[in-house]
């Protein structure tokens, strides 16, 4: 019986590793000139937008189709799509795309190629996109001037662009402020809401979130991007205070 037991555990390992091949292959991360070189060299393709109607309406990518990741019926929307072609998926730093291009695997499509960076690294390329101009504009956030005011410190200021739909960012809040409570007087630490602000993030070329900028006397000193430990950032604004 333990030989037969043995065999069983076997076939199951070797089904569940074939399995995992497969979608590993099926699920394919591209950097933004490999997409578009793919997505341009692909006669049928199919381009899914994962954001929010709001975020669509503000820039995306033409003849993309906006299915909301968020939406209850994001699954059964995929079913209006064709399985046998290829899938190119985006949302704006990657990772709605990178949840997405799971369930497209998942729901048995068998070609999925993820944007890595998402519309973020696609704008700040300077690759072209479409926008509705009926779109309500944005709250303009702070403005290029305060920004300004705020770095020309004497004293370290620590920049934390972060969204709220961001799960590095919401991991990296508690963080950030323990650090602004224990730095108080010592150092400037301020949360800036990518959402609200894109035409400063825009300016100061931030393509991905969580970025993290120290500055002192208006010049930047540092920059972090991602998940990042505690003692990092002591020790950069300690260097720099």
């Amino acid at each position: 019986m333990k030989p037969l037991k043995c065999l069983r555990a076997a076939l199951r390992l070797l089904i569940m590793l074939v399995l995992s091949s497969q979608a590993l292959f099926a699920q394919i991360p591209l950097a933004v000139d490999a997409f578009n070189h793919k997505l341009t060299a692909t006669p049928q393709s199919q381009l899914l937008d994962v954001r929010t109607p709001g975020e669509y309406a503000q820039g995306h990518l033409a003849q993309s189709h906006n299915f909301d990741i968020k939406d209850p019926v994001f699954v059964q929307k995929l079913a209006t799509l064709d399985k046998d072609k290829p899938v190119y998926v985006y949302c704006l730093s990657g990772g709605r795309s990178g949840q997405a291009a799971k369930l497209l695997v998942q729901n048995g499509f068998k070609e999925v190629y993820d944007m890595q960076g998402g519309f973020l690294k696609w704008s700040s390329a300077n690759m072209p996109f479409e926008k509705d101009e009926k779109a309500v504009s944005e709250p303009t956030g702070m403005s290029q001037e305060a920004f300004q005011k705020l770095i020309a410190s004497d004293k370290p200021v620590l920049i934390d662009f972060f969204a709220k739909w961001c799960a590095p960012c919401q991991k990296m809040l508690p963080t950030i402020h323990k650090l602004t409570e224990e730095y108080k007087g010592k150092a400037i630490i301020e949360t800036i809401d990518y959402d609200k602000n894109k035409a400063l993030a825009q300016s100061l070329q931030v393509d991905e979130i969580p970025v993290f900028l120290l500055y002192k006397k208006g010049k930047l000193l540092w920059r972090g991007i991602g998940l990042m430990p505690e003692k990092e950032f002591r020790t950069v604004i300690e260097e720099n205070m």
